[in-house]
């Protein structure tokens, strides 16, 4: 019994070959994570040059495995929101070496679904720090412009996460990606992308004739009365919304409230 529930985890055969052909969600992580070792391992796989690593043995792998289709259960008893297209393969038509296999989309389809099951101890902006590649790469894949982290702190915790497509950062890894695939089309060693610096930090630096630091000066100084009547003008919004309210609407504006009970502010569509 026991090796039975264990052997069904995971991707299938024709998952792992399609993973193969295309750079996935969590080799987007890979990419822009900053690891000489990983991203030169991925690499290595994706030419076929060595096998995927075995993840089989590795708990937090499979208890994530394991717990997707509670996870799935859970998120819709919580938001009412149901979750579709589970195992979905998916190629992104603008980028078709763009590819992932759905977690799942909830809101009619108009949202990714990814399930996350973590550390007790994790913190919801870590959590996005980390995956943020991953959703980012889906949302592209989908032609989606929004998501949601279904997120287990361990066994004690759930939090559902809202997350709106960066555009900015979303070219960045489109362009991070289609090198890397094209290292492994020329059969040339990726350039690493470089991760946080963790060397000393002393200088002080003359920026007055860098331009673009200029001109993000001017717009700096040109818009802080503005900036700071967006920010009282949100926190007054937040205020106004009934502590019993899941969402709250009008004059172009929506309010919702996640299952953490923290308030997102947006313009309605």
């Amino acid at each position: 019994m026991t090796d039975n529930i264990l052997s069904g985890l995971g991707l299938t055969a024709d998952q792992k070959a399609f993973r193969k052909r295309i750079i996935g969600g969590s080799d987007a992580n890979t990419i822009m994570s900053g690891n000489d070792e990983r991203i030169m391992r991925l690499w290595q796989e994706k030419r076929g040059e060595i096998e995927s690593e075995d993840l089989s043995d590795v708990l937090q792998v499979q208890l994530g495995s394991f717990t997707e289709s509670f996870n799935r259960a859970w998120f819709t008893k919580m938001t009412k929101r149901s979750v579709t297209n589970a195992g979905d393969q998916m190629v992104c038509l603008d980028h078709p070496f763009m590819g992932c296999t759905l977690d799942g989309l909830t809101d009619l389809g108009e949202t990714v679904w990814e399930a996350k099951h973590v550390s007790a101890f994790a913190k919801e902006e870590e959590i996005l720090d980390k995956y943020r590649p991953q959703i980012t790469h889906n949302m592209i894949v989908c032609g989606l412009k929004q998501a949601t982290l279904s997120v287990i702190f361990g066994n004690h915790k759930y939090a559902c996460i809202d997350i709106a497509l960066d555009e900015d950062y979303a070219a960045d890894l489109i362009e991070a990606e289609a090198d890397f695939y094209s290292c492994i089309q020329t059969n040339t060693f990726p350039v690493i992308i470089s991760g946080p610096y963790t060397g000393p930090v002393d200088k002080i630096v003359d920026m007055n004739g860098n331009n673009a630091w200029s001109s993000a000066a001017a717009d700096f100084i040109a818009n802080q009365t503005a900036a700071k009547l967006f920010d009282t003008a949100k926190s007054g919004l937040k205020d106004l919304v009934p502590v019993d309210a899941v969402e709250a609407f009008g004059h172009g504006i929506t309010a919702k409230r996640s299952k953490t009970g923290s308030l997102t502010i947006k313009e309605s569509k």
